[in-house]
């Protein structure tokens, strides 16, 4: 992955042509049927299932890896999309490490889970290769519900509301649907354009109308939604970015890490992306990784990570932390900027003071460095970009019950810009299918 030269400043190209096709290709590579059938035979098939538990979607996966084990892809798909119908995305992004494989038994007794993940995304890719459809609408009921946003949280609402036989509008802010699963997730790991073909399966069910590049609270608001839908459903995850409070921050490259992560995922030829010799990101959590390996993978010399909190507090996962050092990025704990350095209106570095917990309170210390650099990416974590639009915000989130309705009782929310969420693609899908199911029930009562 040598880098091209030495280019000083932000450039393009800094690799061989056919170096980015090889940095980019998948992260994991899917298993064959063989690997797949000798995986599966290492399920023990635990009845009171660990694994299960540790799903925030619920998926039967004794049941899915058994069925796996006997031949049965097909069967495995229906059994993993009826709990999590972007079950191929989320075997792709879901930290598995960290919720079923880390509750495996086969962990706890020899420190290697079965690798549900990739057999979960042996199954679906099967049934979606194969266009299998196991749900069909139910009789029209005539109800209308309009949902915002087409991420993994509007999706999973669209899909099951859509089988109970309602009409649904997702209306996106995006020119393409899939929310982060199109926008905000490194490209090495849904490669090929997964996550349109995602977007495609979950609608052919039918009944469903995406309509895009339509924004709450720019081109309509909630109230025009409930005068012309029974229901609304808010997932429009979180639209803007936290500051990073220091000097110099809107500096000619100094950006925002998803932006940057967006416009990669959508660039026909990445040897015309911009990147620079000297990269910095700061955050510790998922995109933050994403964007500081793919820097790496663009063809950036040194690329440092810097989060204020030590190893043990970052929100990405342990793998995805081993991931990023593999690719040669430094992590950098304990430190927050100050001030990003310009010249002539361009970054030349950032300045860091070291952190410290006190008394429980993180802290700077006075001590200060400075690392050179041709580009600060801040990832920090996004904001709710709305007022909430008549709905009541708790903690800068649309605030929920367990069902996922609102203060509003004709209006529901889930995903990233709701309460109760962790930010992950799978616990989105929950709230979504879930809420769903809450709105036909009360759609069956009213």
């Amino acid at each position: 992955m040598g880098v091209q030269g030495l280019k000083d400043g932000i450039a393009a190209g800094r690799l061989a042509a056919d170096q980015y096709a090889e940095n980019f290709s998948d992260l994991h590579a899917p298993l064959g049927r063989h690997e797949a059938l000798v995986e599966a035979d290492r399920c023990y098939f635990c009845y009171d299932a660990p694994c299960m538990n540790a799903c925030p979607t619920e998926i039967d996966i004794p049941l899915f890896i058994r069925e796996i084990s006997t031949g049965n892809a097909l069967g495995a798909a229906e059994t993993i999309f009826k709990q999590n119908i972007l079950g191929g995305m989320c075997a792709r992004v879901c930290p598995t490490e960290q919720l079923c494989e880390e509750a495996c038994v086969r962990m706890e007794a020899e420190g290697k889970p079965v690798q549900i993940g990739l057999l979960q995304r042996y199954a679906t890719d099967e049934a979606m290769e194969k266009d299998k459809q196991f749900f069909t609408r139910a009789t029209p009921t005539g109800k209308r519900i309009a949902v915002v946003g087409a991420g993994p949280a509007g999706l999973a609402c669209a899909h099951r509301l859509a089988m109970h036989g309602h009409d649904v509008v997702v209306y996106d802010g995006k020119p393409k649907a899939g929310g982060l699963n199109e926008y905000g997730i490194a490209s090495y790991k849904t490669p090929d354009g997964f996550a349109q073909k995602e977007v495609d399966y979950i609608t052919a069910i039918g009944g469903i109308t995406i309509v895009n590049e339509k924004l709450l609270g720019r081109d309509f608001s909630l109230p025009e939604l409930l005068d012309g839908f029974d229901s609304v459903f808010l997932g429009m995850g979180l639209g803007g970015v936290n500051a990073l409070r220091a000097d110099g921050e809107n500096a000619d490259g100094a950006l925002n890490a998803v932006d940057f992560i967006a416009n990669l995922r959508q660039s026909d030829d990445l040897s015309t992306l911009p990147i620079g010799r000297r990269v910095v990101v700061i955050g510790g959590g998922m995109t933050a990784v994403d964007a500081a390996v793919q820097s790496k993978l663009l063809g950036a010399e040194e690329v440092t990570m810097c989060y204020r909190r030590g190893k043990e507090h970052m929100n990405a996962s342990e793998f995805e932390q081993d991931l990023a050092a593999s690719k040669g990025v430094v992590i950098r704990h304990w430190v927050a900027p100050k001030r990003v350095l310009t010249e002539a209106g361009k970054v030349t570095g950032i300045e860091l003071e070291y952190t410290a917990l006190k008394d429980g309170k993180l802290q700077g210390t006075g001590e200060t460095f400075t690392l050179p650099c041709d580009q600060v990416m801040k990832a920090i974590g996004q904001t709710l970009a709305t007022d909430g639009e008549g709905v009541e915000i708790a903690g800068g989130k649309i605030a929920i019950d367990e069902e996922g309705r609102t203060s509003n009782p004709r209006v529901w929310a889930g995903g990233d810009c709701a309460t109760g969420g962790e930010d992950l693609t799978v616990t989105a899908v929950a709230q979504g299918r879930d809420a769903a199911e809450s709105i036909t029930r009360f759609l069956q009562s009213a």
